[in-house]
């Protein structure tokens, strides 16, 4: 089905910045929105149910499983994360442009439902910037980033099955890249038709 709204799926290795490239984007384009994931993770920091995650017990995922409300899901370090399919339906039948942070697991997952979905990755420049930055995070014990690292290496494995790439290596290089790539969607031949209906009747282009 051709929705009015787009999807956008970016994938990244934890530490390679897709959080931050995502929260600037979308505070410098009101039309794309979050999708907000179910998790069994815990919250980190100031992360409110409802904002940054819905944070669910196993029960309650497990639940939502067997009822397949979600249109992907898997497991990542330890825990499970989960989109819901009737959310996303929702806002992009709507006209908004959803942008989805998940792993690569999840993405393809996406594409398999939403075949007009645009998966984007992405890289770190280097394995000692990846490392640097879990690093300067703060958040995980040298156990976890060793983790975090060997994940890594299966994770950007499966870049090549993504549409596009950006690598993060200097931020306002990396966001200038993302908005482009969103941009470029909205011009498509579909998505210019729809948008400008009365434009394309005029010129008499079906």
């Amino acid at each position: 089905m051709d929705y009015p709204g787009n999807i956008f799926v970016v994938a990244a290795p934890s530490g390679a910045g897709k959080s931050s490239l995502v929260k600037a984007l979308m505070e410098l384009d009101s039309a794309v929105q979050p999708s907000v994931s179910h998790t069994t993770r815990p919250p980190r920091g100031q992360e409110k149910h409802g904002r940054e995650y819905f944070f669910a017990s196993h029960a309650e995922f497990d639940a939502m499983v067997e009822g397949e409300a979600f249109v992907e899901w898997a497991h990542v370090h330890g825990q499970r994360y989960g989109t819901s399919k009737r959310a996303i339906e929702e806002r992009i039948a709507q006209g908004a442009d959803v942008v989805l942070e998940i792993d690569f697991q999840g993405a393809l997952q996406i594409r398999k439902a939403f075949a007009n979905a645009v998966l984007i990755f992405i890289l770190p420049p280097s394995w000692e910037e990846l490392r640097s930055r879990l690093e300067r995070r703060g958040e995980d014990s040298d156990e976890v980033i060793e983790l975090r690292l060997k994940n890594a290496a299966e994770e950007m494995a499966q870049a090549s099955e993504f549409d596009f790439v950006i690598i993060n290596e200097i931020f306002e290089r990396a966001l200038f890249d993302l908005k482009a790539i969103v941009h470029a969607q909205r011009l498509r031949y579909t998505a210019q038709r729809r948008l400008r209906a009365e434009t394309f009747a005029a010129l008499n282009i079906s």
